[in-house]
């Protein structure tokens, strides 16, 4: 069987740890390269060795657009060619109420979340334009940008604004090939939510223990299944999907189990 991202070269940034270190590794596992482009040097630099030959990691700050151009032109000339981009780096940003928010706070928070999800597609759209081979984008939103109540304000338009930014330049980059999707995780056990939920970026299993009391689907969500819907629309699978937000939360911004609302047991006809 056909490795699923054989061959192929993807940018994640964010690389070093969650979401984007689990992209990463699977993009290797079925056959890819990776640029690990992270902020955190001595993390990203341990994870990029750890993935061998097929990875190489580039010192990148996201709202730097420098260092987001350096990013991508280091995956071909390294690898020579490019074809998919993960704008994945974030942080949680300013938390607290709106009348409150210092901002500076939010304009850092937006850097961050917003400018830098920008830069990649910028970056990502020129090196795959130029090559002529098309390719795919995707972005990382939140069920907090489709759904109110479920994340701080800024961190909650951030989101919304990546699911906006992924129509339009799926509207345009589609002459090239290059599709664009953003994709919503639920509550993924990492350390920036266990930080968001338990105040200890440090502590995942808390947040595993926390998740666990009340299982969606009946399993703990994890990394691995983002990296598996990023894989999705980097490969073959999701040649024809672009401009589209997945979401992928277990079922948890949807409605209560039908069990819960009513009786399955019996059957009712309307009339």
């Amino acid at each position: 069987m056909t490795a699923r991202y054989e061959n192929k070269v993807a940018v994640i940034t964010g690389g070093a740890s969650g979401l984007g270190e689990a992209t990463a590794q699977l993009l290797v596992a079925e056959g890819g390269s990776v640029v690990i482009a992270d902020y955190g040097e001595a993390r990203g630099r341990a994870v990029a060795e750890s993935l061998g030959d097929a990875a190489v990691f580039a010192k990148c700050d996201v709202t730097d657009e420098a260092d987001v151009a350096a990013a991508f032109d280091l995956g071909v000339s390294t690898f020579g060619r490019m074809d998919g981009a993960f704008a994945n780096a974030g942080i949680v940003g300013v938390v607290g109420p709106i009348s409150a928010t210092p901002m500076e706070d939010f304009d850092r928070t937006m850097a961050v979340l917003v400018r830098g999800v920008f830069a990649t597609t910028k970056h990502a759209a020129r090196t795959m334009s130029a090559a002529g081979n098309g390719g795919s984008i995707a972005m990382t939103s939140s069920i907090a940008g489709v759904q109110g109540g479920l994340g701080p304000h800024a961190y909650a338009m951030a989101k919304a604004s990546v699911i906006g930014l992924a129509r339009s330049a799926a509207a345009e980059l589609q002459a090239d090939r290059i599709r664009v999707n953003a994709i919503a995780p639920g509550t993924i056990p990492t350390g920036m939510t266990a930080h968001v939920m338990t105040g200890d970026p440090d502590n995942v299993d808390a947040l595993v223990n926390r998740v666990d009391k009340a299982p969606l689907l009946g399993r703990t969500s994890s990394a691995h299944d983002i990296a598996e819907a990023v894989l999705f629309f980097f490969s073959d699978a999701g040649s024809w999907i672009t401009g589209q937000t997945l979401v992928v939360d277990g079922g948890q911004t949807g409605a209560p189990p039908m069990s819960a609302t009513w009786d399955s047991t019996k059957m009712v006809i309307a009339r």
